[in-house]
């Protein structure tokens, strides 16, 4: 997110959490959320990642906690802790190529990536019932494209999609906002290796109107307005942040 592009008491008195916020794109929502002045908490999947977020320079979320969305106890811990919710962003997801040509594996790919949203979504509902508050889902360009070394993550993130739109739909009434963004080639961990390889790191770059790999960053910047004042008029909506690669 460009430094000075919104206020940084954009989010102040506002409170936010976000899944999968430890490292990667989610790490730079926390950040941004944070810089706009919310209180932020980060998750995790293991203690050991919340600990390496909360060492990080640069770390500006207030908390970053260990917590398995697959596990309903831990996420009704987690809501319990918190004094109010304004802000969810669904950040936590996983990729196990080639693997996910297991039914078992495929199966605990979308626990982590879909359900485990909807389990958040769903435990959050009460509080952001009552501060009309927002969630942003973090999908992927695979919710249109096919992926065959990755069934269970395109399908996760297709359905992602699906459960923005039906959730927007259905929080509507409690005047909840439910908004997705979808990365393109971003340059986090996720995709080291595409970006070692240097043919496919062309091809992709050479497809992409802007013309190189996206940052964090940029992700990061389309969330904190989905979740600002200007977007509140804006639910349902799956916003690309590809550099314009599904257009092309």
């Amino acid at each position: 997110m460009s430094a000075g592009a919104f206020r940084s008491d954009l989010f102040a008195g506002r409170v936010a959490l976000v899944s999968g916020g430890t490292g990667g794109i989610g790490a730079a929502i926390g950040d941004a959320l944070a810089a706009c002045g919310a209180r932020v908490t980060v998750t995790g999947a293991t203690a050991e990642e919340a600990a390496a977020a909360r060492a990080r320079p640069g770390f500006r979320a207030r908390e970053a906690l260990p917590l398995d969305v697959r596990d309903s106890a831990a996420i009704a811990s987690i809501m319990a802790r918190l004094p109010q919710l304004d802000i969810v962003v669904n950040a936590a997801g996983v990729i196990r190529r080639d693997a996910e040509h297991d039914p078992a594996v495929f199966a605990d790919v979308v626990d982590i990536n879909l359900t485990g949203a909807m389990r958040l979504c769903a435990a959050a509902h009460p509080l952001l019932e009552k501060s009309r508050g927002c969630i942003v889902n973090v999908t992927s360009m695979l919710a249109w494209f096919g992926g065959g070394r990755a069934p269970a993550y395109s399908a996760s993130k297709g359905g992602l999609v699906q459960l923005t739109k039906s959730l927007a739909i259905a929080y509507a009434r409690d005047r909840i906002r439910v908004n997705a963004v979808a990365p393109g080639w971003i340059v986090t961990p996720l995709t080291q290796a595409l970006q070692d390889d240097h043919e496919r790191s062309a091809a992709i770059v050479a497809r992409t109107p802007l013309g190189r790999w996206g940052k964090a960053g940029d992700v990061a910047g389309t969330v904190v307005f989905l979740c600002s004042p200007a977007a509140e008029f804006v639910t349902g909506a799956i916003i690309p942040v590809d550099g314009g690669y599904l257009a092309a």
